[in-house]
C-alpha cells in the first residue's frame, strides 16, 4: 500500500480509502471487511452520518485497538442543520456512534449551493473552529457535488485542510471538473475522490467496445482497475474512496492499489482512456450512482431501480429481458416511475443533478414500449 502526506494536515494517508456507505446488511461482516481492510494497510476510513447504519459499524469495528490504527472521517449533515447549536449537537451524536472521543478528518456534507447558503446562515465554518479548539475534530474539510466555479468559491472561502470531490473516467467534464485538481493543488488542499466507478455503474454491463478495447490492449487489466489507475495516476488525489460490499471486491481492490503510484501512465494508456470514454459517451445512459439520496419517495417510487433497469435496457437491446423485469418487478409493487407526482424532492437530494422526473418518464415510457416479445408476456 502507498501513503501519502494528505496537505497541511501531516497525516499519512493510504491511497486506497474505504468507502464505508455501502457495507453489506450482515454486520458481523462488514466489521469482518473493515478490519481485513485495515489489517492490510488501509487507513483512511470513510463514512457520514447519513449513511444507515455506517458509523454504528464502523465503531464497532474499530474496538479492540483498531482505532488508533486509522484515520477517521465523517460528514456532518447540513440538510438537517436549523441553528448553529445543530452543528455540534449533531457531532457529538456522531462521535457516540463511532465510540470515539474525535473524528479525524471532518467534512461539511455535499456542498452544494443550498447547503452552502445553510453553512453561511448558521456560522458553519466557525463550529469547524471552535471544534478543533475543543479537540473533537482535528482537521476540517467539506464535500462537493457542485460546479468548479462554486468549487473556487468554497476553497478560497475559509481555510480548508482538504477537499473530497467527485471523479472517475466520465467525470472529468462534470461537477467539479479535472480543472479543480491544479486548482485545489494551488492553495495547498489535498484531494480524496469519490465515486471512482460511479458507485460500480461503470462495471455493469459496460458497452461491448469498451470490452474489446481493454482485452486488445497489450497490458491486460481489468476495468475497474483502468479506472482506479486513471485518477492514482494523478499526483493531487492523495486518497481514493472506494465502497464495498463483498470482501471479493475488497480483495480485488487492495490487489489493484499494490503498486499504485503517480504519473505512471504512458501516451499509450492515456490515449486508451479516452478511446474508453467515448465508448461510454456513445451510449445513451442515465449517470445515477445508486446512492440513494432521493429516497424515500414519498410516492414509493424506487428511482435508482428504474434507472438501473433502463440503463440495462440500452446495454442488452433489442433483447426484452428488462421489460419483463421492470413490468413483473416495479408496476406491479407500483414502485415504477409513472408513480412520480412531480413533486421535485428527488431532485433537490441528487448529488448528480439529475432531471430526475424527466428522466422518470422518459424510463417508464422506454421500458414499458410495446414489442411482440413482451406483449405475449403479460
Amino acid at each position: 500500500m502507498e501513503y501519502n502526506e494528505l496537505g497541511k494536515t501531516g497525516l499519512k494517508v493510504s491511497r486506497f480509502g474505504l468507502g464505508c456507505m455501502r457495507f453489506p446488511q450482515e454486520e458481523p461482516e462488514a466489521i469482518r471487511m473493515v478490519r481485513y481492510a485495515i489489517d492490510h494497510g488501509v487507513n483512511y476510513l470513510d463514512t457520514a452520518y447519513v449513511y444507515k447504519g455506517s458509523e454504528v459499524t464502523v465503531g464497532k469495528a474499530l474496538r479492540e485497538n483498531y482505532r488508533n490504527k486509522v484515520v477517521l472521517a465523517t460528514k456532518s449533515p447540513i440538510w438537517n442543520i436549523e441553528k448553529h447549536e445543530d452543528f455540534e449537537r449533531y457531532l457529538d451524536e456522531e462521535l457516540k456512534r463511532l465510540g470515539t472521543d474525535y473524528i479525524d478528518v471532518y467534512l461539511l456534507h455535499n456542498l452544494n449551493p443550498q447547503h452552502w447558503e445553510t453553512v453561511k446562515r448558521f456560522d458553519g465554518l466557525t463550529f469547524l473552529d471552535k471544534m478543533v479548539k475543543k479537540g473533537k475534530i482535528r482537521h476540517k474539510g467539506f464535500s462537493i457535488h457542485n460546479t468548479f466555479p462554486a468549487f473556487k468559491e468554497i476553497i478560497d472561502s475559509f481555510g480548508w485542510e482538504m477537499a473530497q470531490i467527485q471523479m472517475n473516467i466520465l467525470d472529468e467534464n462534470q461537477q467539479v471538473t479535472i480543472e479543480g485538481l491544479p486548482y485545489a493543488a494551488a492553495k495547498d488542499i489535498p484531494l480524496v475522490v469519490m465515486e471512482p466507478l460511479r458507485g460500480g455503474s461503470l462495471l455493469v454491463n459496460p458497452p461491448q467496445e469498451v470490452l474489446e478495447l481493454i482485452n486488445s490492449y497489450p497490458v491486460k487489466r481489468s476495468l475497474a482497475e483502468w479506472c482506479f489507475r486513471w485518477l492514482y495516476d494523478k499526483p493531487e488525489i492523495k486518497v481514493i474512496l472506494s465502497g464495498v460490499n463483498t470482501m471479493e471486491q475488497l480483495q480485488d481492490n487492495l490487489a489493484i492499489f499494490e503498486n499504485s503510484a503517480p504519473q505512471v501512465m504512458s501516451a499509450e494508456e492515456q490515449e486508451l482512456i479516452k478511446a474508453i470514454q467515448k465508448a461510454f459517451e456513445n451510449r445513451k445512459a442515465i449517470g445515477c450512482t445508486n446512492c440513494k439520496y432521493c429516497l424515500p419517495c414519498p410516492q414509493g417510487v424506487n428511482i435508482p431501480k428504474v434507472f438501473s433497469m433502463y440503463n440495462r435496457h440500452q446495454i442488452t437491446k433489442p433483447h426484452n429481458v428488462q421489460k419483463i423485469a421492470y413490468r413483473c418487478e416495479m408496476v406491479y409493487t407500483k414502485s415504477s416511475g409513472d408513480h412520480c407526482i412531480a413533486c421535485g424532492q428527488c431532485e433537490e437530494k441528487c448529488p448528480q443533478k439529475l432531471p430526475i422526473i424527466e428522466l422518470l418518464k422518459t424510463s417508464h415510457k422506454d421500458l414499458l414500449e410495446e414489442s411482440t416479445f413482451n406483449a405475449a408476456a403479460k
